[in-house]
């Protein structure tokens, strides 16, 4: 079954259509390219943005290096990349940084990398000894590659921004999931936190649903991956109880959170993540029926396999072609938030 799609659209007034490459701006120094791991959503921002992706030759060499070649001129251009470093992370990794090498080369006036997915964001810290700290290394090559700005979406560890030493933009994927909860109009929500790691992503989650109540989940992860649920902090009986995280893996800690909600009493419970990486055996647990709704949004494209009857996806494209907007017109992002 085809998932539900929906739109971001905040208000009318803050995501109105900017055809950049018409006479209303005739701003020509805009240009919008996409690598390859989420076309669909690199369209839909050109679409909102009045633009047309800018022409590119990718190719892959038989020993499978791959080959990038910008077919327009961007000489004195502010140059957006769109790429979601998601799975295959390291093929589309490297592609950003190929993409990045050759505008800088191409003598682009300011390159920036729209992540809407930053991979390697759960490597921020050293947990253990001898552990690299990858979100910091994939900042560095990013930076190195000639990155003048990053704009990316829920990062999972904030301080990831302090990693970069050019600046850094940050939306949320928030926006979008009210605005289809609130249309839905659930009655008696509690929001849940499904670890004590995410409980101000959840707070600040329930504070735009009229001030709903919180609940957390108390976890403890045994190793990569595997996590083990042991009570419910908060009162979810008879209510409906909307999980809330920045992305959903291999599903195991919010089916787990969902299945302990539902024997406390919980009477729905819905998921809400912005990142949809589903590895297996995510979409086994996820549509076991626990869910009334698994609410994702299109950072990363999910495939027809991997489609459910209780997932929806919504289209985070308006929010950031507004966001590359503000950033190329130097006015303020925080504004979309409020």
């Amino acid at each position: 079954m085809n998932a539900h799609l929906g739109s971001a659209v905040l208000n009318s007034a803050s995501l109105t259509m900017h055809p950049v490459a018409t006479g209303v701006t005739d701003n020509q120094r805009l240009r919008l390219f996409s690598g390859s791991s989420n076309i669909q959503l690199a369209q839909e921002v050109a679409r909102y943005l009045g633009l047309d992706l800018g022409p590119m030759i990718r190719k892959r060499f038989a020993d499978g290096e791959l080959y990038i070649q910008i077919q327009e001129s961007i000489r004195g251009c502010d140059v957006y990349l769109i790429q979601p470093t998601c799975k295959p992370v390291n093929d589309h990794l490297m592609e950003l940084l190929i993409m990045i090498d050759a505008c800088r080369r191409a003598s682009a006036r300011q390159i920036t990398a729209v992540v809407p997915y930053y991979g390697y964001a759960r490597a921020d810290r050293k947990t253990a000894g001898r552990e690299s700290i990858t979100a910091k290394l994939v900042a560095n090559l990013i930076t190195q590659a000639g990155a003048n700005r990053v704009l990316a979406m829920d990062l999972h560890a904030a301080q990831i921004q302090g990693y970069f030493d050019i600046p850094f933009d940050h939306v949320y994927g928030s926006p979008v999931l009210l605005e289809y909860l609130q249309n839905k109009a659930l009655q008696d929500i509690v929001v849940v936190s499904p670890d004590v790691g995410g409980v101000a992503r959840a707070r600040a989650f329930a504070k735009k649903l009229n001030d709903a109540p919180l609940a957390i989940i108390d976890k403890r992860r045994q190793a990569h991956n595997v996590a083990e649920v042991l009570n419910v902090i908060g009162d979810v009986k008879g209510k409906t109880a909307v999980l809330v995280d920045d992305m959903i893996d291999t599903g195991g800690t919010i089916t787990q959170g969902a299945k302990l909600l539902r024997e406390e009493g919980a009477s729905q419970v819905y998921a809400c993540a912005t990142h949809a990486v589903f590895s297996p055996p995510a979409i086994e647990r996820l549509s076991t029926g626990l869910f009334e709704e698994v609410i994702v949004t299109n950072t990363i494209p999910i495939s027809p396999a991997d489609q459910f009857p209780q997932l929806v996806v919504l289209s985070v494209a308006n929010l950031l072609g507004e966001a590359i907007w503000r950033i190329h017109e130097d006015t303020s992002l925080s504004s979309l938030f409020r």
